[in-house]
C-alpha cells in the first residue's frame, strides 16, 4: 500500500470532528460504499453519511472530498466532490451523492468525480492491489461559494480550496479486493 498523505504538501490547518454512521474510520467500506457500476458484486455507490462539528470559527462553508491516494495512477481516484454547502449545515444524509444530489442542501453541488460522472461513486481497488485507503474530508471555508465551475474537477476543487481552509475533518475507511475478484478497480 502506498502511504503517501494527501494532505502533506498543503498547509496545516486545525482539525475539527467528522463521524459517520455508514462508515467506520479505520475499517472497511460497507457494500453501500462500495461501487457496483465498477463491478463490485453488491456494490450500490451510496455516498455515506457524514455530521461534523467544532468547525473552526468564521466558517462560511464547506466542501466534501472522498479521494483514494492508493488507486493505480499517478493521481489517486476521486470519488466524490461537493462545493458550496452552507456554514449552517452540519450533516449530510447517507445516498446524497445519488445522480441528483437530492440529498444535498440547497446551492451545493457535485463535481465530476474521476469517473467523469457528477455522483458518488464507490471503492472498487482493482482484484490483488492491495489496501486502498478512502480519505473523506469535510473542508471548513472562509467563503460561502469557491466560484468553482458545476464541471470543474475535484483536483480543480482542491487547487481553488487550498487557500480558504480554516479546518478540516477527515475519516479514512480501507477497501481491498481480492486477487481472485475482479472489480474494474477504482
Amino acid at each position: 500500500m502506498n502511504q503517501n498523505d494527501p494532505f502533506a504538501g498543503l498547509p496545516s490547518v486545525p482539525a475539527f470532528t467528522v463521524t459517520s454512521t455508514s462508515v467506520r474510520a479505520g475499517e472497511a467500506l460497507p457494500a453501500a460504499q462500495l461501487s457496483g457500476v465498477s463491478g463490485v458484486p453488491g456494490g450500490e455507490d451510496r455516498s455515506p453519511q457524514l455530521s461534523w462539528s467544532g468547525a473552526p470559527e468564521g466558517t462560511r462553508g464547506y466542501a466534501v472530498t472522498v479521494y483514494d491516494p492508493d488507486a493505480p495512477t499517478q493521481s489517486g481516484f476521486w470519488h466524490w466532490a461537493v462545493a458550496n454547502i452552507p456554514a449552517d449545515v452540519t450533516d449530510l444524509p447517507e445516498g446524497a451523492g445519488d445522480d441528483s444530489g437530492s440529498g444535498l442542501p440547497a446551492g451545493a453541488f457535485q463535481l465530476p468525480n474521476d469517473a467523469r460522472m457528477a455522483r458518488f461513486i464507490g471503492g472498487a481497488p482493482p482484484a490483488g492491489h492491495g489496501p486502498h485507503r478512502y480519505f473523506i474530508t469535510v473542508h471548513a471555508l472562509d467563503i460561502p461559494d469557491i466560484g468553482v465551475p458545476a464541471e470543474g474537477t475535484p483536483a480543480y476543487l482542491g487547487f481553488t480550496i487550498a487557500s480558504h481552509i480554516l479546518g478540516r475533518a477527515t475519516l479514512v475507511a480501507t477497501a481491498e479486493t481480492p486477487a481472485s475478484s475482479s472489480p474494474s478497480g477504482v
